[in-house]
Formats: C-alpha cells, sequence, structure tokens
C-alpha cells in the first residue's frame, strides 16, 4: 500500500510538473514518508475503522463477531484484541529469533561467512527492534487486554475503538520494518543514533516509520490501560484489592504514557532531518547528536520496566494459586512497583559513560541507578517470601514463573556493574552489555510471557496445554537459554565488542559452542509454537478455574462470554486469600 501511494505521488507530481524523469520522485525521501502515512491510513480504514467509527457516530451497536473469523476483523472485543496482539507478537518473535540464527551463524567462525557488514547489522537490527517489540506488546497487549478487564470485572476496556485502531497499527508497522532490507537496509541497530541515522537509504527511513507507528499505538494502549484500570473497577475492589498482574501493567502504562512522547520526538526530529533538512542533531550546522542519546535513553532505559513490570505482575499472579500461599508482602510489591516507575525517568545517563557526557553528572546517576535496585529487590523478595513454605505445584506456568526468578536474578546482579563508573566504562559496548540485556528482558520478559501464555490459555482457549509437551519447551529454552549467554559474560570481559560481525580468532571455540547452544532455544520455540497450536483444537476441555486460582477471570466461563459477566461482580475480600 506504501508502494501504490508512492506511486500516486509520482504519476501527480509528474503530471503536475510536466516532467516524464519519475525515478527521484519515486526515490524521494518525503514521498516515502508521506506514501506510508497515506498507507497507514488507508489500511486502518480497510480493515474496518472506517465501518466501526460510522457505527460508533450513529450511535449503533457492534454487530456481534463469532468463530474463528473474528480475530482477522477489527474487533472492540477486549478478548479478540488480546489474542490478537499475542498472535502478531509470536510472528514478530519468530521473525527476530531467525535473525538471531542468522547472526549466530555469521560469527560460529572468524571472518565474514554469509553476510556483508552491512547484511550483518541490517539483521542485528531487525532481531533487536522485533524482539523490543516483541517484549512491549506481547505481555503488555496480549496478556493484558485479554485478562485485566477480566481481572477487575469491567466488561471491556474504556475505549474499545481506540484499543483496536493501537492493535491494527501493527501490522503495517511489522511490514514497513520487514521491507527495510529490500530498500538498503539500516546498519545502525536498534538504536539509530545520529549522525549515520540521517544519512542512507530509504532501508533507515522505514525503521523510523516503523518505530514511531509502534510509538504511537504504545501510547494509545497505556492511556485505555490507565482508565480502565482506574475508573472501571467492580464495586469493592479497592486500590489494596487489585490483582498484582494489573498493578504492573498499570505502572508500565505511567511510564508509557510519559516517556513514550520524548522518544517519539526524537525520532521525528531525525526523520525531519532526513526529508527537510533541519538540524537537530547535524553538528556541521549546529545540531548536537548527543541531545539524541539523551532523549532516546530517558525512554529506553524506562522502557525497560515497561518490559518487566508486568512480567513480573504475571510472576506473582502465578505464584500464589500454585503455592497455595498469599501473596507475600503486598503492599510492599504495590509500593515497589511505583517506586520502581519514579526512579526509572532518573537513571537513563549511566548509558552516556563513554558518550562525552559532563563528567559531574556520573555520581548522581550512578546513585539513582544503584537505588532503583532497593524496590526491585523487595519484589523479588516478595516471591520468595510466597515461595517460602508454600505446598509448591510444579505446573508449566509453575516452571517459567521459576525460570524468570533464576533468569532474573543473574539480570539484576550483572546489572550493578553497568551502574557503577569504572566498570561501567569499562564494560560499555562488549557481550558483556548483551549477555545481561538478554538475562533481562529474554530471560525475564519472555520466560514471563511463557509463563503468563500457559497460565491463561485455559481460559483463552477453553482447553488445557499439553503438560508434557510444555515441560520440554520449558527445559530446551532454559538450559539453551544459560549456555548460550553465560559464554557471552566471559567474553564480554575479555574484549569481545558487540555490534560487529567479525569475531577474535582466540573465541572461536567458545562461539560456535554459543551458535550450537542457540539451536537450543530455536527447537523450544518449535516445541512451544506445537503445543499451542495442537492444544488449543484438541486439548483437554478446561474447567473455568483449573488452577484454583481466586482473582476475578476465574469466576466465569472458559473462554468467558461476550460481555464477560453475567451480572457484575462485587468483590468482598483481597485476591490471594488462600489458606496458608
Amino acid at each position: 500500500m506504501t508502494d501504490l501511494f508512492r506511486g500516486i505521488l509520482v504519476s501527480v507530481g509528474a503530471y503536475v510538473t510536466g516532467r516524464a524523469v519519475l525515478a527521484p520522485f519515486w526515490e524521494a525521501q518525503p514521498a516515502h514518508a508521506l506514501s506510508y502515512l497515506l498507507g497507514l491510513l488507508a489500511f486502518l480504514l480497510a480493515v474496518g475503522g472506517a465501518a466501526a467509527w460510522r457505527r460508533w457516530a450513529r450511535g449503533e451497536a457492534e454487530p456481534p463477531l463469532h468463530g474463528p473469523a473474528r480475530y482477522w476483523r477489527f474487533s472492540v472485543d477486549h478478548k479478540v484484541i488480546g489474542v490478537q496482539y499475542l498472535v502478531i507478537s509470536f510472528v514478530v518473535f519468530f521473525v527476530a529469533g531467525s535473525m538471531a540464527l542468522v547472526m549466530r551463524a555469521e560469527l560460529a567462525r572468524p571472518g565474514l561467512q554469509y553476510l556483508s557488514d552491512n547484511g550483518y547489522h541490517t539483521a542485528m537490527g531487525l532481531h533487536g527492534i522485533g524482539m523490543i517489540v516483541v517484549a512491549l506488546t506481547a505481555i503488555i497487549g496480549g496478556l493484558g487486554n485479554f485478562a485485566v478487564p477480566l481481572q477487575i470485572g469491567a466488561a471491556d476496556m474504556a475505549f474499545p475503538r481506540l484499543n483496536a485502531v493501537a492493535f491494527w497499527m501493527l501490522p503495517p508497522a511489522v511490514l514497513v520494518l520487514l521491507s527495510a532490507p529490500f530498500a538498503g537496509g539500516f546498519d545502525f541497530g536498534w538504536t539509530a543514533y545520529p549522525p549515520l541515522s540521517e544519512q542512507g537509504p530509504l532501508g533507515r527511513l522505514s525503521f523510523f516509520l516503523a518505530f514511531l507507528t509502534v510509538g504511537f499505538s504504545s501510547v494509545f494502549a497505556g492511556v485505555n490501560f490507565l482508565t480502565t484500570i482506574l475508573t472501571m473497577r467492580a464495586k469493592g475492589m479497592t486500590l489494596r484489592r487489585i490483582p498484582v498482574f494489573a498493578w504492573g501493567v498499570l505502572a508500565a502504562g505511567i511510564i508509557i504514557v510519559m516517556a513514550t512522547s520524548v522518544v517519539a520526538s526524537s525520532l521525528l526530529m531525525v526523520v525531519f532531518d532526513r526529508i527537510i533538512g533541519a538540524s537537530f542533531f547535524n553538528a556541521n550546522r549546529g545540531g548536537a547528536p548527543i541531545l539524541y542519546q539523551h532523549l532516546f535513553w530517558f525512554y529506553s532505559h524506562p522502557a525497560v520496566y515497561i518490559m518487566i513490570l508486568p512480567a513480573m505482575g504475571v510472576v506473582l499472579e502465578i505464584l500464589p494459586p500454585f503455592t497455595r500461599k498469599p501473596l507475600f508482602a503486598y503492599d510492599v510489591v504495590v509500593a515497589g512497583f511505583l517506586a520502581i516507575v519514579g526512579l526509572s525517568f532518573i537513571v537513563w545517563a549511566h548509558h552516556l559513560w563513554t558518550s562525552g557526557m559532563w563528567d559531574l553528572l556520573s555520581l548522581p546517576f550512578m546513585v539513582t541507578t544503584e537505588l532503583i535496585s532497593v524496590p526491585t529487590g523487595a519484589v523479588f523478595l516478595s516471591a520468595l517470601g510466597t515461595l517460602w513454605c508454600g505446598r509448591i505445584r510444579i505446573k508449566a506456568p509453575m516452571l517459567f514463573a521459576l525460570g524468570f526468578l533464576a533468569n532474573f536474578l543473574v539480570g539484576g546482579l550483572t546489572g550493578i556493574f553497568h551502574a557503577d563508573v569504572p566498570t561501567g566504562l569499562h564494560l560499555h559496548d562488549t557481550w558483556f552489555v548483551v549477555a545481561h540485556f538478554h538475562y533481562t528482558i529474554m530471560g525475564g520478559t519472555i520466560f514471563a510471557l511463557f509463563a503468563g501464555l500457559y497460565y491463561w490459555f485455559p481460559k483463552i482457549t477453553g482447553r488445557m496445554p499439553d503438560e508434557r509437551l510444555a515441560r520440554v519447551h520449558f527445559w530446551l529454552m532454559f538450559v539453551g537459554f544459560h549456555l548460550t549467554f553465560i559464554p557471552m559474560f566471559w567474553m564480554g570481559t575479555r574484549g569481545m565488542r558487540r555490534r560487529v560481525a567479525d569475531i577474535l580468532p582466540e573465541h572461536a571455540g567458545v562461539q560456535t559452542f554459543v551458535s550450537l547452544s542457540a539451536l537450543l532455544i530455536a527447537a523450544s520455540a518449535v516445541v512451544g509454537l506445537w503445543n499451542i497450536v495442537r492444544s488449543a483444537r484438541r486439548g483437554p476441555r478446561a474447567g473455568a478455574n483449573p488452577w484454583g486460582s481466586r482473582t476475578l477471570e476465574w469466576t466465569t466461563a472458559s473462554p468467558p462470554p461476550e460481555h464477560n459477566f453475567d451480572r457484575p461482580p462485587v468483590v468482598t475480600e483481597p485476591p490471594y486469600q488462600y489458606g496458608g
């Protein structure tokens, strides 16, 4: 659709100017950006946005949608939208994972085997931004959309049509991102620092257009979640009775609304530098490239907590029913979530130790970065306190929740090295950073995603997952993950730089081992996908509450009816009153 509108613009431009030479218009960056915006709008109207808003303007009810076809339509049902988010998240997950395997094949031996430098960096950029999109959208957009309204006793989200628009903005963004390699690629990774990002082929501009689209979608979703949780709770559900997963989504929503506009502004400034000749970050014309880094990381470090806070909420939601104990220190957890939100906005500059930032800023940012580990540690201790002396049942959700705790412990402890200026300077831009980041995001968010998916799978599909396949999925993923990323800590401390397509000859054996270990992670993803598809079609029928949980979503049928509850629920006690 972008190419269609670019062709229309080229034809109109050629007609108006009386010129027959179309190539300069076709390749022009302004035409590319404008055609994408027109294509995005046309896509939203074509998938049903126009009809939905027209019915709203006329005061007409939404027609009920039934059967599998409803997942391919512009639906305003939060449960359908949650499944749609999960589907597109797993599509991006497998594409980004494939890029990781391509990178690992290149890095298995010294020298360039399969990719050029530009090809390697484009694969790295697709992997990086793809996994960021998954981590940002899968839990909040997928599990959050499905479970949060049910957990708080609401019939739907506060703004159902905006909710649908937020989802349907993602497919065009994903498609234009996947088209970038065919338009010259983008070799600046997922951070897109100027001045490199302000020049070069259209593939780089495609990256910014996709990133901006995901950002606006994220803001729409954040506003919707905040309004829903704060204003649509069931009667009797006070703030101290909100399920902890909803608290995690609420905390992430605050960061989304406050910080995403900042990174959007930085991306727009780069786009303006590219297409209209502005000079926000062009040092030759008075711009400041380091300003981009400040704006980017002001969002992108809090974005880690957009990923982690809902993940923590998922894990803490799972622990009580599988230990038959109340959640330990519920009030401390909620306070910890909110403290993380506040502190997350004053830690970003530890990413700029080597950038030329004013040296006197290093000390306060080192202190604030260390300080954020206190509420994070309190939340982690709540999980340990819930496990202590509990009657633990080892089922698939519990396995992945325990895997999250083990992985996130390593990710949190290795983060301390980057917070301190001396070690941060030494380890900056090495594979130690790569390992730490993967222990935090993949070891944390992705493990929590699978924990939540297996936990709410009976509620989503009405069927139980295959427990045997789920265990194979977990152990392949857990063992493969540690075998892949633990050696990266070692290589990082010994000078292996990230974002390079070649490796040090002395690391060849370790790199081959890492590349082979990554195949275990790929195998685990295939097993997990097969389990989800097979169980959704032929798994045993699930009851309304197969795990014996006490939150509101388990008081309705599996899957839930169209309007969630036959009558508005009334809450009379906290959500985790188990027998001890």
